[in-house]
Formats: structure tokens, C-alpha cells, sequence
């Protein structure tokens, strides 16, 4: 049992794929691209496929199908087998000359019981049998035209994309995000007939949306099969509303009985609310490179947890727009590179300065290696320097080959060192460090008065100037770190011109993000007025105070500010801190805000004779393994914090960092003001 065990239940994973695909049209939809791109790279199934780039499709409705010299196809998807995906499935065959499919599912057999509604004592007597895949198989021959012809489905776990040996995602459930409280309400209304829900503490798994229990179980599946493959019997516990809802799932799934009693080791699965500290999600305290390359360069399409790197200037061809969709763009994930890998590894665990020295140290070494004619300067790295490396290589063809996921990360970083987004960061930075040291003398409307000016429309803004996203950033870090305020006339006063002022710039903009349509509920500026405008605010603000009351049922964790004195400053403390830090804390038998979740008559007996007798409670940092998943994304820095901090605490004991996604500040407001948290697309 090794940290590395997120890469190798990964790439296991891929392996069985792989020797599926031969001479194959093989088709992956985003979040499955997602795994095979930071577990092994798709270069390793185009030569596991032994055919043509044009044999790896993209799973979509209108997505090519497989010609006459084309008769087998692979399916990989990470959804359940049913309504839209099937659909597609249909499609996608009809119009092929297939005579083999293979179908492969992320989600277990288990779970596609469960979402087509079979009663779970009905379930349990099904045990070995699959008959949810074996109908499916059955029309994959129907729709292939003849009943002799072969169709498999089968389950493969591919649930993680994997960064690092400590690090690793869910792309499946990037759009996962814990409740807040005017989820609650929403609630209610989809259950007239029960109780009435008056706070998130009493949302529990019955009382969600059908959709969002689904993805839940969806996720759980995943988490269960990588507990097998790690060997260990794991114990669940929760910090926060959604985290406690699936903690208990994991810890109650009844597919894992007999996996559990027969594991030999054991681990600790710690689940955590991200909306609990917002502050570091959008904070720029992090110095860290990776998170500024994340946060400035564009998207990689399709992709949640990657960025584009533009390669252009190691051709020959033009830097002219009209060329920018002719060189394949680079990336961050190099799963296939020995060398790249180590860079990239070494970046996610270092300082900004110390991450630049090393993106030059491996370029110096590279080019050495191929003798280039390399000049050798000391002192600050720039992106000027680091060019000059890079442009040593362009026109080498061997040099390029050999070390091309090196030039990638080179590019990236000269890339954000030169990008305008990047001078920015300092100037938030600048704006947090105030805050803080503000909170400690003032009061929000203060604060929220020192806001006002630098709220400012189109036409009075220079681009050192916020627009209305980074503003929406700004706010979510006051109202995150300052927590839940008692509301006075001077507050509500306050607001109210924050307000106004952002509902003016909302309504002046010439063009509406993808952010501002999603808030605004308008597709164009044309149809954006004032009172739209202000009905968008007023709702962001619903939202602002919901996270700023986020940890108001928490009674250690209460806060993540901590007052300046006549020796310290007034700082932050992030709250996955405060969680680890509590976790192996040996004075500390007791976590009132770590909740452990029972799985059993065994478990509900041991804590209640616990209440008058010499019983342990389980906990934490009883366990060789510690899972830390955040349920909402973590930052780069983050999860350098906690792998860091559990090395310090408690040597020995491994630490394994998961999350639904990699944050950059701009994935909080997308993901706060989203409306379709309680329906997730489960493919119905």
C-alpha cells in the first residue's frame, strides 16, 4: 500500500482498457479523455488501437461512425448505461458496420441496479450476476444487426485522473459542490408531503434530488473500488453537510461487505465541504507557479483540470490567427515522460521562485544533453532567459522530440510569466493582505466601503482595474473569511451601494462572460437592463451571505481568520489546516466537527457503549492511510499544505489528497453560482 496507489489503480484501470482496443474505432467521452490523459496519455492507446489518430472518436450524438473496414469499436464512458448515453449508443451503431462492441462503464454493476430502481434485498440476491449489462449486450447485437455478432459491457473503476503520486481527481464529478442553505428550501418544495428541512444539518440522503443521489452513489462506486485495490478496509469520516452524506453512503455500501472483511489494511477516509473556506480557494496566497499557470492560461477543451500551452513559436509557421488552430497545443499532464514528469512533480511541490529556477535547470541540462549551444546566465530567471533556451531547440527536429514534454512545461511557464493576468495576482494579493490586516480594526461596512471605488464600468477602467469576475472573487474572499456578521443598518447601507454599483457595471458590459450569462440568465447584453441586473445581484449576495454563515453549526472550526497582535500580524488559517492538524492532535480523542460515520449495528453499538464504557471511538489517525477528499475542488497549494503538514505531524503515515477537481479562482463563482447543483446531468 504505497501513496502511489492513486497511479496505479489509474493506469490498472487503462491496462484492461487497452487490451481491448486493438484495431479498434474507439470512442471516450470528456471525462473518461480526462483519466487516460493524466494516466497514461492517449499516445499509449493509438498504439494499443495499432491504427490511425482518426480511430479515437469523441463520444457525442453526432459523432462519426465505423466504416465497412472498420468493424470493431470500444466504448468507454464514465456515466451510467442509460437514457441519453444509451441513446447515443443506438445512434453511433446504427449508422456503423460494426460486427464487435465493447462497452465499458465506469459506474459498477451495483449502481445501474440502483438507478433502475431494483430494491436493494433484491440486489443483494443478484450478487455475481449482471443482468443490466447482459440486456444491454443483448441490444448492442440487435443494433448491430445480427444476434451472432459480439457485443461485451463491461465495469472498469476509471474514476481518477491522477497528477501526482499524492494527488489525483474526480473529472466525472468536477461539477460536484457541496449545498447551501438555499438548497434547503428548493428541497422543501420537491417534498410538500414530509417534514420540512430547516438547515442543512438535517439534510441527509433521503431528502435529495433522485439525480444528485444517483451521482452520489456514482462516486461512492469509484471510491469503493479504489479501497479494493489499495487493499484496506476504510473508516469514513465527514466535516460538513454533503461530505457527511457521502461519507455514510461509502461507509454503508453494500457491494463492499465481503471487500471489508476481508481487507488486511485498514485507512482513514476523511471527506470535507469546500464551501466551509471559500477564502483559500480564491485567495492568491498561494506561491505557487502552477496555480498562476492554471488561472492565466486558457482551458485545455474538454477538460477541467488542464490548460492549452501555445506552441507556435517552436515552428516555422506564422503567429497569425488564422494559424492558431494549426499546431496542437501543449499541456501540463506528461504521463509519459520520465523526465517531464519529474519537472511537473517538482513544480506542484515548490515555491514560485524555486519552481522558475528548476522549469530553467531541466532546460540548461536538456539542452546540454542534445549540445546545443547553450550560453549559461545567472541570477533572476525571466521569461526572456527561458525563451532563449527554448528557441535553442526549434529547429532540431531530434532535440524537440526527445524532450517535448520539457518544452511544453518551458512554454507554459514563459507564457504566464508574460501573461497580464499574472502582474494582477500581486495586486490581489496586495488587496487580501489589507483585508486581513483591516478585519482585525474594522468592521464589513469598512471593508465593503474600501471595495466601493474600485468598483468601476467599462469605460472608466484601465486593465490594472477589476472586472466584474474578478470582483465576484473579491467579494466571495470577504464574505468567506469574514464569516457570518451581525447585520446593523450601516451593513445593510453598505451592501446596498455595492450592490447598485455592480448591478451598473453588470449592466454597461458590451459582451457577457459565459460567468454573467449563468448569473444574469441572459445570453446577450442587448437583454441585460438594470432591474435584470439587480435581480442578478441580489441573488449574488443571497449566495455571499450563505458562505460567509457557512460555518455557523461548526464548533471548532468556526473560523479560518486569525486576529493580528502586537507580535503577528492577522492571517489566514485554511481550514483543511485546521482539519489535519485536529486529525493528530494527540491531546484530542474527541473531533466534535469531524464526524464519524457509522456503517452498521456494530458501529451505532461501539458508539453508544463508548457513552458509559472503556470503548475507543474510531478515529482519524488510527490508520497507516489518510484519504483527504474535498468535496468542491483543491488548490495546488492545498494540497502541497496537507501532504506537508501530515509529514510533519505524524511520519509514516501516507496521505493520499483527493478532490472533484483542481481550483483556480474562477471556479469558485462558476461553481457557487451554478443552478443546477441538486440536478446534476446523470444522462436521464
Amino acid at each position: 500500500m504505497s501513496a502511489a496507489g492513486v497511479l496505479s489503480f489509474a493506469q490498472q484501470g487503462w491496462e484492461q482498457v487497452l487490451a481491448k482496443v486493438k484495431w479498434s474505432v474507439v470512442y471516450l467521452d470528456a471525462a473518461s479523455a480526462e483519466s487516460l490523459h493524466w494516466s497514461c496519455g492517449a499516445s499509449r492507446l493509438l498504439e494499443a488501437v495499432k491504427g490511425p489518430a482518426s480511430h479515437l472518436r469523441e463520444f457525442e450524438p453526432h459523432a462519426i461512425g465505423g466504416r465497412a473496414q472498420q468493424p470493431r469499436a470500444v466504448f468507454v464512458l464514465s456515466c451510467l448505461l442509460k437514457g441519453r448515453t444509451v441513446d447515443t449508443l443506438r445512434d453511433i451503431i446504427r449508422r456503423s458496420h460494426f460486427q464487435y462492441c465493447v462497452v465499458v462503464t465506469a459506474v459498477s454493476h451495483a449502481v445501474h441496479l440502483t438507478a433502475n430502481h431494483v430494491p436493494a434485498a433484491a440486489a443483494a440476491e443478484l450478487e455475481g450476476q449482471q443482468p443490466v449489462f447482459e440486456q444491454l449486450e443483448e441490444k448492442l447485437c440487435e443494433w448491430m444487426g445480427n444476434v451472432n455478432y459480439t457485443a461485451e459491457v463491461l465495469h472498469i473503476p476509471l474514476l481518477l485522473a491522477p497528477a501526482a503520486p499524492h494527488l489525483a481527481f474526480t473529472p466525472a464529478f468536477a461539477t460536484l459542490f457541496p449545498l447551501l442553505p438555499r438548497d434547503v428550501h428548493l428541497l422543501n418544495s420537491a417534498r410538500p408531503d414530509k417534514r420540512r428541512l430547516t438547515n442543512l444539518s438535517e439534510v441527509d440522503a433521503t431528502a435529495l434530488t433522485p439525480e444528485l443521489l444517483l451521482h452520489i452513489r456514482c462516486l461512492v462506486s469509484g471510491l469503493s473500488s479504489l479501497c479494493e485495490h489499495l487493499g484496506v478496509r476504510e473508516e469514513c469520516f465527514a466535516v460538513g453537510s454533503l461530505s457527511r452524506i457521502i461519507a455514510t453512503d461509502l461507509a454503508n455500501y453494500a457491494p463492499a461487505k465481503n471487500r471489508k472483511k476481508t481487507a488486511t489494511g485498514r485507512a482513514s477516509v476523511v471527506f470535507v465541504d469546500r464551501t466551509l473556506d471559500l477564502t483559500g480557494a480564491v485567495g492568491h496566497h498561494g506561491d505557487n507557479l502552477v496555480e498562476k499557470v492554471i488561472s492565466v492560461l486558457p482551458q485545455l477543451p474538454g477538460h477541467t483540470n488542464d490548460v492549452m500551452v501555445n506552441m507556435a513559436e517552436l515552428t516555422a509557421i506564422p503567429a497569425m490567427e488564422e494559424n492558431q488552430d494549426v499546431i496542437a497545443p501543449g499541456c501540463l499532464a506528461q504521463s509519459n515522460d520520465a523526465s517531464a514528469k519529474a519537472l511537473w512533480e517538482a513544480l506542484l511541490n515548490s515555491k514560485h521562485k524555486e519552481a522558475v529556477m528548476e522549469v530553467r535547470r531541466h532546460l540548461v541540462e536538456a539542452a546540454s544533453r542534445e549540445n546545443l549551444p547553450i550560453k549559461m546566465s545567472m541570477g533572476r530567471v525571466t521569461a526572456g532567459q527561458l525563451m532563449s533556451y527554448i528557441q535553442l531547440f526549434k529547429n532540431n527536429l531530434k532535440a524537440l522530440t526527445n524532450h517535448c514534454g520539457l518544452l511544453q512545461l518551458g512554454m507554459a511557464t514563459v507564457q504566464t510569466l508574460k501573461h497580464p493576468q499574472t502582474a494582477k495576482w500581486d495586486n490581489f494579493l496586495a488587496f487580501e493582505r489589507l483585508l486581513l490586516q483591516s478585519l482585525g480594526d474594522s468592521t464589513m461596512t469598512v471593508v465593503l466601503n474600501q471595495l466601493l471605488p474600485m468598483i468601476k464600468s467599462p469605460s472608466q477602467r484601465t486593465s490594472d482595474d477589476y472586472g466584474p469576475e474578478e470582483l465576484l472573487i473579491l467579494l466571495i474572499y470577504i464574505y468567506s473569511i469574514t464569516g457570518e456578521s451581525t447585520p446593523d443598518k450601516g451593513l445593510r447601507e453598505a451592501e446596498e451601494r455595492v450592490k447598485k454599483a455592480l448591478a451598473h457595471v453588470f449592466s454597461e458590459e458590451a459582451e457577457l462572460s459565459p460567468l454573467l450569462q449563468k448569473i444574469t440568465g441572459c445570453d446577450s447584453a442587448i437583454n441585460l437592463t438594470f432591474s435584470k441586473s439587480q435581480i442578478a445581484v441580489n441573488d449574488v449576495f443571497t449566495s455571499l451571505q450563505e458562505i460567509a454563515g457557512a460555518r455557523t453549526s461548526m464548533r471548532q472550526f468556526k473560523s479560518v481568520y486569525v486576529p493580528g497582535n502586537h507580535t503577528h500580524q492577522a492571517s489566514y488559517k485554511p481550514l483543511l489546516k485546521q482539519v489535519v492538524e485536529e486529525i493528530f492532535n494527540p491531546e484530542k480523542t474527541d473531533h466534535v466537527d469531524i464526524e464519524h460515520t457509522s456503517s452498521g449495528l456494530t458501529d451505532l453499538l461501539k458508539t453508544g457503549f463508548s457513552m458509559f464504557m472503556k470503548v475507543s471511538r474510531p478515529h482519524p489517525s488510527d490508520h497507516p492511510l489518510l484519504i483527504l477528499f474535498v468535496v468542491g475542488g483543491i488548490t495546488v497549494s492545498e494540497a502541497k499544505m496537507v501532504k506537508d503538514l501530515v509529514a510533519s505531524l505524524k511520519p509514516g503515515t501516507q496521505v493520499m489528497v483527493l478532490s472533484t477537481r483542481l481550483l483556480k479562482p474562477l471556479n469558485i463563482p462558476e461553481l457557487l453560482f451554478a443552478t443546477d447543483r441538486l440536478h446534476p446531468d446523470v444522462g436521464f
